[in-house]
């Protein structure tokens, strides 16, 4: 499923409907380059989600948790680069029994939490258009059709 997103207040809003999708134990892979938007889509995400705090790139903290209904746990893992014991020192499968997570630069290393997991990938063309792809794995593929495109 491929969406075009022609500037940041879609991104926003593609994120604010994926967001009051999601509920407790969700794990959402955010990849894509550097200023491809997933911080910017993680901000409509937690809209939609309802939870409370400003979301910003968590990329020297790794992780934020941000508060409501459903807790947004949101991770960073750039700056991991694959390394898997940091990974783990984070606790996410934890923080996923109550919790969302959404997780930056996690495909190939986050993806083993949970075998039922969302791919979102970004890519921004020269206009600065962004394609926002969902690649569904698990019991997502039965979701994925669900999710409204704004």
């Amino acid at each position: 499923m491929n969406f075009e997103c022609a500037t940041p207040e879609d991104t926003i809003a593609f994120g604010r409907s994926l967001g009051r999708e999601l509920r407790a134990g969700d794990l959402v892979l955010l990849a894509g380059p550097l200023g491809a938007g997933k911080t910017v889509l993680t901000r409509g995400i937690a809209e939609g989600m309802g939870v409370s705090g400003r979301v910003s790139s968590p990329t020297f903290v790794l992780a934020r948790v941000h508060p409501g209904p459903v807790p947004l746990v949101h991770v960073d893992a750039y700056r991991l680069g694959g390394d898997l014991a940091q990974l783990d020192d984070l606790d996410l499968d934890t923080d996923l029994e109550a919790s969302a997570v959404v997780v930056e630069w996690g495909e190939g290393s986050a993806d083993r939490l949970n075998t039922n997991h969302l791919v979102v990938r970004l890519s921004r063309a020269e206009d600065d258009v962004r394609t926002i792809t969902l690649e569904p794995h698990g019991t997502w593929h039965s979701r994925t059709p669900l999710l409204p495109t704004r």
